[in-house]
């Protein structure tokens, strides 16, 4: 049997902010069978996580570039892969049978065939809403947890100062750090977000980035004491105003910088004597760097969520059509929560 796919990629190779324009929306004819003993599986696609990172894959790297990214490039005309879930069509792999849900890397496309089933996995739903294994229990939880327990290595009491605190990880850690006992402080770009945080995320207060001409004054209106953890999604002005109101021996976890993925003028440069004199540990990481904790960041998380004691915050576009707005909104912070595409219905 064959069906006509819808995918989305990119004209070209994306410099700065994404526009409508880079993407295209393109079909083609393909089987919804494969052969026996062939390890592949076709996925039809039911969720898909659009996470900022995406946008280094599109950027154009001459030779002497290195991409910054854990995943590599994305070839335009070519489809994009990307976290999801959905459920098997058809599989010729031992491992998969028709009609099992899956979650792991398929395609911003109706349908996926994933060669070797590589990096796809069966879900258990545990009793949730499929839409939060792409968010709140996929990679996005897991790059909260992980990188706060792990990374930060918190003790109670500790300040904790979180950047992008209404997106997809920062609302996490902020939820996290608060059940673990830490004071909270986020910041995010519009009044709306700060009330959130504040009113139902129970962070201890917030502030709107936006209105702020002296960021370093600003964190040290907030953390008279200093800042223990700063959990940096973000970069640019805000790390640095961060390290310069950091405690003997704080953390700061890099989980992404993304006010340098569409202006590289805005790469930080914080005061490295501070970082020196106050033994400041800066650490970049990965959601893969966190598989260790795995089992216990599923277990707890659950925990919490049927205890009633974390929020979730979806964005939940839909539709092949809906995939380039959705991406391009995370640079423009219309987003709250962790960014959705709904591309079918589980039926």
């Amino acid at each position: 049997m064959e069906v006509l796919n819808k995918f989305i990629t990119i004209k070209r190779h994306i410099e700065g902010a994404p526009q409508e324009s880079d993407f295209e929306l393109k079909t083609e004819s393909i089987s919804l069978s494969v052969q026996a003993g062939s390890n592949d599986v076709i996925v039809k696609t039911f969720y898909l996580s659009i996470d900022p990172y995406q946008l280094n894959r599109m950027k154009s790297y001459s030779s002497s570039q290195k991409a910054h990214s854990f995943a590599v490039g994305i070839i335009p005309g070519e489809a994009i892969d990307a976290f999801g879930l959905g459920r098997v069509v058809a599989s010729g792999h031992p491992g998969f049978e028709k009609d099992d849900l899956v979650a792991g890397v398929i395609t911003w496309g109706q349908y996926s065939v994933i060669k070797g089933a590589v990096m796809l996995n069966k879900l258990d739903t545990m009793g949730f809403p499929l839409s939060y294994h792409v968010g709140i229990f996929g990679t996005s939880g897991l790059t909260a947890y992980g990188g706060f327990f792990q990374v930060c290595k918190p003790k109670k009491g500790e300040k904790v100062f979180v950047s992008a605190a209404s997106g997809s990880v920062g609302n996490l850690v902020g939820q996290y750090a608060k059940l673990f006992g830490c004071y909270v402080v986020g910041c995010a770009g519009t009044k709306q977000k700060v009330k959130l945080l504040k009113e139902k995320l129970g962070f201890d207060d917030a502030f709107n980035y936006k209105e702020e001409t002296d960021l370093k004054s600003t964190l040290k209106r907030y953390f008279p004491d200093g800042i223990d953890i700063y959990f940096d999604n973000v970069g640019g002005d805000l790390l640095e105003a961060a390290v310069f109101n950091m405690n003997t021996f704080g953390r700061v976890a890099v989980c992404g910088v993304i006010s340098e993925y569409i202006d590289a003028a805005k790469r930080a440069a914080p005061d490295m004597l501070d970082v020196i004199y106050k033994r400041i540990t800066i650490q970049g990481f990965l959601a893969a760097d966190q598989m260790n904790v795995y089992a216990d960041f599923l277990s707890t998380t659950a925990d919490h969520l049927r205890n009633g004691k974390m929020e979730v915050l979806e964005d939940i576009s839909h539709g092949m059509e809906s995939i380039p707005t959705a991406f391009m909104a995370l640079f423009s912070g219309d987003n709250i929560g962790k960014k959705i595409v709904q591309i079918a219905a589980d039926v």
